[in-house]
């Protein structure tokens, strides 16, 4: 028996698979239950143009990536590549690993194009942004389409302190296109025990400014806004607003709660972060999804009862185990992957080397997020943390289990 060549591989390959029409195609993607579309062309291809909707996986690298972007394997899966030869052959491999519902695109892409169905440029990376985010581009729940959005994407950090610091450098170093810093301090030299974002020869400029001279230098590709001022009840909805995710580090009570009440308001999630001497905690409150601040802590403590670091002190590396674990919830909201810490505060305890998760839930009856958000005003918080409570909370306050 002779070696079969190319065309007759081909040939037999098709008998045993499903070929569909680009009109055919068409109709099964408008459907309710909409199909996986797969691209298995070369990136080279793929950026002439693409058919909406579908994920790219070079046909090399289909069998290692095609669970992370199809788990259900009875799923539909429409295939193509150029001509529809590839993709002939994918289908049968994926018929192989147990996919039972695959079919193949007659004619490929240049036929779908032909018959005047719609088809789009991608987005894509530089040279130089597949060299700098190659580590990113490799993972399946990033890949290019997520480096892409990270790059869209905009964070807020609420501080450029020791929080703000870790936070804003990974955040620039991961490629999120444009964060916003708001901090109306100076840098000083007791800030430069944890404060990594500043240097000793930058003591008496405004932290902004400090924070983007080393977030510029570590990333040129990134936009920086610089807010030298305090947040308020005036300008507290102008700052936040336009932001997809925003990352709190600041350190006072005040500022908490006006943040958690805009928050709300806007409806953007808060990855949040406090640290006190050796133990620190984060969580992520999500409007509407899991509980908010004040679910928590209804009432902020009396300012005798609230020492902040400078009071109190805080180890130096401390922060820069938040302040990470903060920028990573921040990134994976952005990705839309994971599990973040909604309805969950982990706390870490750098004495012991421990973390314990404490989990949290909405309060029906609290004062703010158990409103509309056209209902809730915000209130001057100076003034309400200086005033008396009917309960005091610790400085590191407790979950609400």
């Amino acid at each position: 028996m002779g070696v079969a060549t190319y065309r007759e591989h081909l040939a037999a390959t098709r008998r045993e698979i499903r070929e569909v029409t680009a009109a055919e195609a068409e109709q099964m993607l408008g459907a309710e239950t909409r199909p996986v579309l797969v691209d298995v062309r070369e990136r080279d291809e793929y950026e002439q143009g693409y058919i909406p909707g579908a994920v790219h996986i070079p046909r090399g690298n289909l069998e290692s990536r095609i669970e992370n972007a199809v788990s259900d394997r009875d799923a539909t899966v429409i295939l193509y590549c150029a001509a529809g030869n590839r993709s002939a052959f994918a289908a049968k491999t994926l018929h192989e690993l147990g996919y039972t519902d695959v079919v193949s695109l007659a004619g490929g892409f240049s036929n779908w194009k032909q018959n005047g169905h719609e088809w789009k440029l991608p987005q894509t990376l530089t040279p130089q942004q597949q060299e700098r985010y190659s580590r990113h581009t490799l993972i399946p729940e990033v890949g290019e389409a997520g480096q892409l959005r990270l790059l869209e994407s905009k964070v807020l950090l609420i501080g450029a302190g020791g929080l703000g610091s870790p936070a804003a450098l990974y955040l620039a170093a991961a490629g999120v296109g444009t964060i916003g810093i708001i901090d109306s301090d100076v840098v000083d030299r007791s800030n430069l025990q944890r404060q990594i974002l500043h240097t000793e020869d930058r003591i008496g400029m405004a932290k902004v400014d400090s924070a983007e001279i080393a977030m510029s230098a570590l990333n040129p590709d990134i936009t920086i806004v610089k807010y030298t001022e305090r947040l308020t009840s005036e300008n507290v909805l102008d700052v936040i607003t336009g932001y997809d995710v925003i990352v709190d580090g600041t350190d006072n009570f005040p500022t908490r709660y006006l943040l958690n009440d805009a928050s709300l308001v806007a409806n953007i999630p808060v990855v949040h972060g406090s640290i006190y001497q050796f133990e620190g905690s984060v969580t992520v409150y999500a409007p509407r999804v899991g509980p908010c601040y004040r679910c928590q802590y209804p009432e902020p403590p009396p300012p005798e009862l609230a020492p902040s670091c400078a009071e109190g002190g805080v180890l130096g590396v401390l922060p820069g185990v938040v302040g990470t674990l903060q920028a990573t919830e921040a990134v994976k909201l952005l990705l839309g992957v994971g599990d973040p810490l909604i309805g969950r505060q982990l706390r870490y305890d750098a004495l012991a080397m421990e973390f314990v998760e404490l989990k949290m839930h909405r309060d029906p009856n609290c004062p703010v997020c158990s409103k509309d958000p056209e209902q809730i005003e915000f209130i001057d918080y100076e003034q309400f943390c200086a005033a008396p409570v009917r309960a005091v909370a610790p400085v590191i306050q407790k979950a609400v289990a």
